[in-house]
């Protein structure tokens, strides 16, 4: 897992871990039971805090991502099929009401945008 840090970006760098970690859950780039870095061995090598990269830990694991076992460190949550599911139609919502704002900003009417999306859909078969 590699974790990009963008000091132009306007999202706190917590935040920026956290998004950049569940984005590779959902992908299936880490898998369940996979161990994380430990804070400060991602600290490091992100030469961030150790405060900054707590603070995304503790807000992933808020979240169901991920689990901290005392001692041994923290790990891809087990289970959390319906969480992932949940994390990608939201994504997917958003996707969509872009596309329809978009859509509508062009001057398309609801029933243009419907036509466009059943044929898109049937070009998936």
């Amino acid at each position: 897992m590699e974790i990009i840090i963008s000091n132009a970006s306007n999202k706190p760098i917590y935040e920026q871990i956290t998004d950049q970690v569940k984005a590779a859950i959902l992908a299936g780039e880490l898998a369940e039971g996979e161990q994380l870095p430990s804070i400060r061995t991602l600290a490091s090598s992100l030469r961030v805090s150790v405060i900054t990269t707590k603070r995304a830990y503790t807000d992933l694991e808020a979240a169901g991502f991920i689990e901290t076992v005392q001692g041994k460190g923290s790990f891809v949550a087990g289970g959390n099929m319906e969480l992932i599911r949940e994390e990608r139609m939201r994504g997917v919502e958003s996707l969509l009401t872009r596309a329809i704002a978009d859509g509508r900003a062009a001057g398309l009417s609801d029933g243009e945008l419907k036509e466009m999306f059943n044929l898109l859909m049937e070009s998936d078969d």
